[in-house]
């Protein structure tokens, strides 16, 4: 791969985003350093901040900007005046589902690992999640938050979910080729018994399998993956879902790796992909310096894997390895001496610069002196 020259939009968003995104873009212009690439940031309002900005929780300079963009970083949204407010008619959220239907992101893909230096900050018992290494897709413009809503005359609410052929084909195949790459294991995960789309999602699934012969595919209800996920997530390998499963079951699985601000993802289309942690915006730590930055330095590490720069993402990997390894991590992480947002994300980027001469590094920002980039 040659020298690249990129767009990146950066939307930072809400409570901690901001902070969490900075470290993200520091550690991209680190690999654009040391690789030789030219990574433009645009910065753009999304979510609380441009509601009150605007009014518009995505406003139209902003989806013109992704549009144009050759990929999306997001921090997080959502803050408390909209979320304790259940009557707010403009809300944080409404953004981002405009955001995703709007540039067709219509997967998710979240990585889950155990880490062995943080199996301890797990709940779940280190036997059961040590060697955890899984994959979920799923569905993300379709299906029951797309759907018809509204209320009827007699007080009653209702949510239509629905699904296309075509919706369900175009993740699959995204899920299969994955696993074709991996452990060659899909489970799709459905409630067949009961649900109508689900039973369309096993159709599809079954008559697509069959162009990946090397992968085995094996089918579970919603319910009992929920109970396996805690049980032996280690059976895992490419889970595959539809929208509202996915988002309950990448949140469950999330607690494996121990901590959310570990866990990054991306959202596909067949044009342009956005890349976000998986925590939300977390507001009471605004402002603190105690945010864990490392899902958004790996969302970032999954951006550089979107435009073909697998050397690249692998070293922002490895300076998160060695991050992990050294123990310089925030508060929820260690029960030593914490470090800052701020100080992680310095240290991985000066990580992805020279790996060899972190230790340095580390004495550097303990006392304060890093400026690394």
């Amino acid at each position: 791969m040659g020298i690249l020259r990129k767009r990146v939009v950066v939307l930072g968003g809400d409570g901690i985003g901001p902070e969490v995104c900075q470290e993200g873009v520091r550690v991209l212009k680190a690999v654009a350093e040391r690789f030789g690439h030219e990574f433009i940031f645009d910065h753009q309002l999304m979510g609380a901040c441009a509601i009150d900005a605007t009014g518009d929780p995505l406003p139209e300079k902003t989806l013109a900007a992704c549009w144009q963009a050759d990929a999306v970083l997001l921090g997080a949204i959502g803050d408390p005046k909209y979320d304790n407010n259940p009557a707010a008619k403009v809300r944080p959220e409404q953004g981002l589902l405009k955001l995703r239907k709007s540039l067709g992101l219509y997967a998710n893909i979240r990585p889950v690992t155990a880490y062995d230096r943080l199996l301890e900050h797990s709940p779940l018992k280190k036997d059961r999640i040590q060697g955890v290494d899984m994959l979920i897709f799923r569905e993300l413009t379709g299906g029951i938050y797309f759907g018809e809503k509204g209320r009827t005359g007699d007080g009653a609410a209702f949510d239509q979910c629905t699904y296309t052929r075509e919706e369900i084909a175009r993740v699959a195949h995204r899920a299969f080729h994955a696993a074709e790459n991996r452990r060659q294991k899909l489970t799709l995960v459905d409630k067949a018994n009961v649900l109508e789309t689900s039973r369309l999602w096993r159709e599809v699934v079954q008559e697509i399998a069959p162009q990946y012969p090397g992968v085995v595919v094996d089918y579970l209800f919603v319910d009992n993956a929920a109970m396996q996920l805690i049980l032996n997530p280690r059976q895992f390998d490419v889970l595959l879902t539809e929208n509202m499963f996915g988002d309950i079951l990448s949140d469950e699985a999330s607690v494996i790796a121990g901590s959310l601000g570990l866990l990054p993802s991306a959202s596909v289309g067949d044009q342009i992909a956005l890349f976000e942690p998986i925590h939300g915006s977390f507001p009471q730590a605004k402002g603190k310096g105690i945010a864990n930055p490392i899902a958004t330095i790996l969302s970032a590490a999954m951006l550089l894997e979107h435009f073909g720069l697998q050397a690249e993402a692998d070293c922002v990997k490895e300076a998160v390895d060695n991050a992990l390894e050294r123990g310089v991590l925030t508060p929820e992480l260690t029960s030593g001496v914490p470090y800052t947002t701020e100080q992680v994300g310095s240290f991985i980027a000066y990580g992805v610069l020279d790996l060899q001469d972190c230790q340095l590094h580390r004495s550097n920002i303990e006392v304060g002196l890093s400026t690394i980039i």
